[in-house]
């Protein structure tokens, strides 16, 4: 029987036998610092793709309405094969799955260099690449979660996640503002260097060597929707989805980036690249804080306000029409969502078992994508109704009130203690 998460979470497979290793012994770790580079690189690619065709799409169309059309065409694959992607890794050799999502990843931006550097591209075609993006996320991204506890070492996961979302975002850093630099240059430029990056993280991965995967004990676990039982018996892990599905959805200002770089704050793709990459310079910041210091006390607590805080930080972004106040609003926000990630992830995974961790990493990331392409197409839904500027006062007002909802809906997660 599934043991739920009330104060503390305490699932013996993950208690560590000895004290949690160092920052620096986790960097010195060559599974681990393999998992890093291909991590990074795969998010540095996808950061280039969301400012290549952001901006491709709005050039071509002016429609906020199509923006959040990206969003959910991109969602659309992740609800489709929630439960198949999880079943496979859990299934399958995981290592081999993110491999094959980063080659399928890499013809898909070959296709759009080719057929940009063509003059060809037109808006179908960019949905149908998006769309196959999706399909190739929605396999890699709950694999590659599953993937990080059989090569962290034990009792390491929160500092290991912590560190890992830390090199993720140094790509988000420099994915965005060289993206949009490269396409600056030139369009097809920005889709070439994904293919690179890709491709060399495919390499990576192929040199980690995780601990081996567990597998299903009975045949009542063995089946694709064993990670959605175990997320319904658990109100903590369920309480932390749907936080984030429901905080990000009204929250999320992505996909208003254009609008406000052209329309609002009258910059062009350098000035997006810099606005899309100043969440990920504040998340940068807080990782090397958590990093170095976990948060070892009231856990369910920080996670709320660090919420909230996201939702202010919204708020102050929608309204402003300076540069420098936005990328700083922009900068907090990422560093209020890094609390809220580092805590969420390690809480999911700690009390979960690792037989289970794909299926229930799918159920994560289906919410997960929720909250990002589909607040994307909430966005631009709304940006195209009221303007982008309501609709992003609205959004962070929403999530304000969401964060202050599920403490009293979730009294188990305001609650949790301590992960480890």
């Amino acid at each position: 029987m599934v043991q739920k998460v009330s104060r503390e979470v305490s699932d013996e497979r993950a208690v560590p036998a000895n004290p949690p290793v160092s920052a620096g012994a986790l960097l010195s770790h060559p599974a681990f610092l393999f998992f890093l580079l291909s991590r990074s690189l795969s998010r540095f690619s996808s950061q280039i793709a969301a400012v290549a065709i952001g901006w491709q799409i709005y050039d071509l169309t002016g429609s906020a309405f199509d923006l959040g059309m990206v969003g959910l065409v991109q969602f659309l694959p992740t609800a489709l094969l929630v439960f198949v992607a999880g079943h496979a890794a859990d299934r399958f050799e995981r290592k081999r799955v993110v491999q094959l999502c980063q080659l399928v990843e890499a013809a898909t931006a070959l296709y759009l260099a080719v057929i940009t550097y063509l003059g060809a591209v037109g808006e179908v075609q960019i949905f149908v690449a998006t769309f196959v993006l999706g399909i190739a996320g929605a396999f890699e991204s709950p694999t590659t979660a599953a993937l990080l506890p059989l090569i962290a070492p034990q009792g390491s996961l929160q500092r290991a996640t912590a560190i890992s979302s830390g090199a993720a975002q140094v790509a988000t850093i420099t994915g965005p503002a060289l993206g949009g630099l490269a396409y600056a240059i030139a369009p097809h430029l920005a889709y070439a260097v994904m293919v690179l990056f890709w491709i060399l993280g495919m390499i990576l991965t192929g040199f980690i060597q995780p601990r081996p995967q567990a597998v299903a004990k009975d045949t009542s676990a063995d089946n694709i929707f064993a990670g959605v039982r175990f997320i319904r018996s658990n109100p903590a892990i369920l309480g932390t989805i749907s936080l984030d599905l429901f905080a990000v959805l009204f929250g999320g200002v992505t996909a208003l980036l254009p609008i406000y770089a052209r329309d609002i704050l009258q910059t062009g793709p350098v000035g997006l690249g810099v606005l899309r990459a100043a969440p990920a310079v504040g998340a940068l910041l807080m990782t090397m804080v958590l990093a170095r210091h976990a948060i070892s006390r009231h856990v369910g607590m920080r996670m709320f306000q660090a919420v909230i805080m996201f939702g202010i930080a919204t708020v102050v972004f929608a309204l402003s029409s300076w540069m420098w106040l936005s990328v700083l609003s922009l900068a907090v926000l990422g560093a209020a969502d890094t609390v809220s990630v580092v805590i969420r992830f390690s809480l999911v995974q700690l009390a979960t078992p690792d037989e289970m961790r794909g299926r229930v990493g799918a159920v994560n990331f289906l919410f997960i994508n929720a909250s990002n392409q589909l607040g994307q197409f909430e966005s631009g839904l709304t940006a195209a109704l009221f303007g982008a500027m309501p609709a992003a006062v609205l959004g962070g007002v929403c999530t304000i009130a969401v964060a202050l909802l599920w403490m009293k809906l979730f009294p188990s997660l305001r609650q949790v203690e301590r992960l480890e």
